[in-house]
């Protein structure tokens, strides 16, 4: 039947010409279309997104990939220049529009197709990239159908691969019509004329005019009515069974306001229906949100606890640690400074979560230490942690600066304060125990909570000061003040130099050799302006921090524009041999040949992937047993940010790295926990597997 009426459709598109007068629209055609490329200048051998832009007139519109009980899907044809790949549209979430009994699966507002593009490797800059592509697609009122073709066409040019400030808006509010891929396992099942589908979805998430789509042909009856009832933290689906029997379902649930979830389901047993979605009480939704939000909130502040023992961190803490022992008894200023380094602390992570927030409201797929993507961020925190390394080993003193005899009085607490901003900023490539669920979970609460979440882990953060400025208990079990302190100051710089040359591999990891040199060069540059500020110092001579200021900034310039670009060719060649880069495409298909695999995200500033890499993943008697098992292991490197890794993360309940995932053969994904053992992975592999 719907095959009939499409081709009806196609019949009176015919004298449409003719009709259109006397319809909303006018003439056609009736969709605008064209080509936006997201980057004008993408570069050579990396994935660009180009948007096919539709604009329906009023009163017309157009069809989802699956479009219901009639119309039909657009047709794409492409002219791409040679060794340009494309593939498959993503599509936004779609509306319902019944018409004489039939559902369609439309849009009605304007929307567009993000396609992503392979452009060639080799390329030089400069190359023209003339791109086009024959649409066919239907377009619709309520009483006409029109089949219509547009050629649409855009020129790129091998370059950067920078974005297009022009077009960042309009791809942000693309990116945030696409579903949101569900990583939970779905099961769905027919039986008796009806289609079930259980969908994992916590009972906090709120639902408005729920709508199962199904991107599977044929799965189910489209026009029938859809039951939606809870059974606890699932999401229970019915509806009239269509005329095939998928193996397999994939489908896109709406969940209202324009959002939705895409997923992939396989058969299996579907819980009882549970009680109607208009019987959860609201009041039972705040529950579960602030229930949520606790835990969450909890899960922060132990993993920010935690941060306090990493290199780069805990000289930090023990330097104000030491100045509360050398600064005698005054518990009010003691007490003044704790609350202004916590402060310092709260109000940087609270600044870096709410950046996270707003990117990933606009289509980003962004987590914690989003910033370490950069190089040049990268490279900025080597000369930051060089200095502090230079300040503890004596090479100049931060106590000679002063702003006037107002700030010197307040010098304290200022200085106590800015001291945990930069505690809290240099912690972010950590994510230890508890943090890493925490943050993921504050991406799914409300923006108030999800903040609150981030403050949590600035509190955990703050958590050693604060009891050793309200504790004088805790600040007497402090060795008393001597000349042991310079010597254990002088220690503490071991560290910071160490994080130092954790960077620079980082750096050498992102932007290869040139990086390092350019990198080492600024920090030579650096020492020598800050000893020269050091004797200048010691001398009391005015304007002691003049070198020091001119090193800093001929430093920041030479990175700014002899910083080379990251070579993404030459990091995937440097991948263990032992793993593939993650593909989800290739996961799945290993997962449907029923082979074991074992996925891990990781990045070259996360201390605990390298911790855990080193010390369970690389070691030997793991990979014997996965070779011996036939384990593939798949590795996902967010080093330089990665939106198909992002989104994977997200759909995992993740706003960062690490990740490990293990799927056993013909299991759903078992997530690992954030500290690996040899034994652990060995185990995994050796399990008998039914």
């Amino acid at each position: 039947m719907r095959y009939f009426l499409t081709m009806l459709a196609a019949l009176l598109g015919l004298v449409a010409p003719a009709l259109a007068q006397a319809i909303p629209g006018g003439s056609g055609p009736h969709i605008a279309t064209s080509l936006v490329p997201e980057s004008p200048n993408p570069a050579a051998g990396t994935r660009t997104t180009i948007a096919i832009a539709m604009a329906p007139q009023p009163g017309w519109h157009g069809y989802w990939q699956t479009p219901g009980d009639s119309g039909f899907p657009m047709k794409i044809d492409w002219t791409l220049p040679s060794g340009a790949k494309a593939a498959d549209p993503a599509y936004p979430v779609p509306t319902t529009l019944v018409i004489a009994g039939l559902m369609n699966h439309v849009y009605e507002a304007p929307y567009a197709l993000l396609v992503p593009v392979d452009v060639p490797a080799g390329l030089a800059k400069g190359t023209a990239l003339p791109i086009s592509a024959k649409l066919d697609y239907l377009v619709c009122t309520t009483s006409l159908c029109v089949p219509e073709t547009a050629t649409v066409s855009t020129m790129l040019t091998v370059g950067d691969g920078a974005p297009d400030p022009a077009a960042a808006s309009r791809f942000a509010s693309w990116r945030k019509a696409l579903p949101r891929p569900l990583g939970s396992p779905v099961r769905f099942e027919t039986a008796a004329g009806k289609f079930r589908l259980a969908v994992p979805l916590p009972a906090s998430v709120a639902l408005d005019r729920p709508h199962l789509f199904a991107v599977t042909d044929g799965a189910l009856a489209y026009a029938a009515p859809q039951s939606f009832t809870r059974d606890g933290d699932t999401l229970v689906i019915e509806t009239a069974a269509g005329p095939s029997a998928p193996k397999r379902f994939e489908g896109v649930l709406a969940l209202g306001d324009g959002k939705g979830l895409s997923f992939a389901a396989s058969p299996g047993a579907v819980p009882a229906a549970g009680a109607p979605l208009g019987d959860v009480s609201a009041a039972s939704s705040r529950h579960g949100t602030l229930a949520l939000t606790l835990i969450a909130f909890a899960g922060a502040v132990l993993g920010g606890l935690i941060l306090n023992i990493m290199p780069c961190v805990f000289p930090i803490l023990s330097l104000k640690a030491l100045s509360l022992a050398k600064g005698g008894g005054d518990e009010r200023a003691v007490r003044h400074e704790a609350l202004a380094y916590s402060a310092g602390v709260m109000l940087v992570c609270v600044a870096l979560g709410g950046l996270i927030l707003a990117a990933r409201a606009g289509g980003a797929q962004i987590g914690w230490a989003f910033q370490l993507q950069d190089p040049g961020i990268i490279f900025l925190l080597v000369l930051l942690t060089s200095a502090i390394g230079f300040n503890l080993a004596g090479l100049f003193e931060l106590g000679a600066v002063s702003a006037g005899s107002g700030l010197a009085a307040k010098r304290g607490t200022a200085g106590a304060f800015w001291t945990g901003a930069l505690a809290a900023f240099v912690a972010t490539p950590c994510t230890g125990p508890f943090m890493a669920a925490a943050l993921g979970a504050a991406l799914v609460l409300p923006v108030a909570a999800a903040l609150l979440v981030f403050a949590g882990l600035g509190l955990g953060l703050a958590i050693p000061f604060l009891l050793l400025g309200y504790v004088p208990a805790l600040r007497r079990v402090l060795p008393k003040p001597g000349a042991w302190m310079e010597t254990m100051r002088h220690i503490l710089a071991v560290p910071m130099f160490l994080t130092a040359l954790g960077l620079l591999w980082v750096l050498g990891n992102q932007t290869a050799a040139d990086g390092v040199v350019l990198a080492l060069a600024a920090a030579m540059l650096l020492a020598f302006g800050l000893w020269w500020t050091g004797r200048r110092q010691r001398g009391f001579k005015a304007f002691a921090w003049t070198p020091a200021a001119a090193a800093v900034l001929i430093a920041i310039a030479a990175g700014a524009t002899l910083l080379p670009k990251h070579d993404a060719a030459a990091k995937v060649a440097a991948q263990p041999g032992a793993s593939v880069p993650f593909d989800a495409a290739k996961l799945a298909a290993l997962r449907a040949a029923n082979k074991p695999v074992f996925v891990y995200f990781t990045a070259d500033w996360c201390l605990s992937c390298k911790v855990n890499e080193k010390a369970a993943i690389e070691r030997t008697e793991t990979q014997a047993a996965f070779a011996h098992a036939g384990v593939t292991t798949m590795l996902g490197d967010w080093t330089d940010g990665d939106a198909a890794i992002g989104k994977f993360l997200d759909a995992h309940g993740r706003s960062g790295v690490p990740l490990y995932l293990w799927y056993a053969p013909g299991k759903e994904a078992q997530t690992l926990p954030q500290i690996l053992t040899p034994g652990l992975l060995v185990g995994l592999a050796k399990a008998p597997n039914p």
